[in-house]
């Protein structure tokens, strides 16, 4: 009996350990993405709301702007959306939305119904752009700068306060240093 009091206790001992400092890390819940610092990967891709049209990442180079992923399957993306249509009207920082493997009809209703709070709508039917991005999950958003370089990643829904502070306070040159 007693042999196996030594191993439980040492055990219990590192459970509590590391269960402080998982509590007390600054970094619990991010996930840090290798794309951060490096250029954003170019694409060229139809237009949901005119596949006629084609947009090309490229176009973009010269000014900041976010790169949203998402589809109307996406429970979350749902979730964030009145966040983005709120961040259109307030302006500073264009949003694209890449519309990641999800039926242009469905996501055409999706617009309409919710309002568009996007500059362009890229689709990514076959989830190619996706990859090359490293998105695993949706939504995902990506802030790129007038370099075409990626300085953020953000995974999971927006809110009003992550969109002021990671995005926009970054995007205008005021977010403190480090953040």
């Amino acid at each position: 009996m007693n042999r196996f009091l030594l191993p439980l206790a040492a055990f219990l001992l590192l459970a509590i350990v590391l269960g402080i400092g998982v509590r007390h890390s600054k970094t619990k819940g991010i996930i840090a993405s290798p794309l951060v610092g490096r250029a954003a990967p170019d694409f060229v891709l139809p237009d949901l709301l005119d596949p006629a049209v084609k947009f090309a990442s490229g176009s973009m180079k010269g000014r900041w702007y976010a790169l949203n992923v998402w589809g109307t399957w996406c429970v979350e993306c749902r979730a964030e959306h009145s966040v983005l249509v709120a961040a259109r009207e307030a302006g500073p920082l264009p949003l694209v939305g890449l519309n990641w493997k999800d039926s242009d009809e469905d996501a055409r209703a999706w617009l309409a119904q919710l309002g568009n709070p996007y500059v362009a709508v890229p689709v990514d039917a076959e989830g190619r752009v996706a990859i090359d991005y490293g998105v695993y999950g949706a939504p995902e958003t990506f802030l790129v700068d007038p370099r075409g370089v990626i300085v953020h990643k953000h995974i999971g829904p927006l809110t009003t306060d992550i969109w002021q502070r990671e995005f926009v306070l970054r995007a205008t040159g005021t977010a403190e240093p480090g953040r």
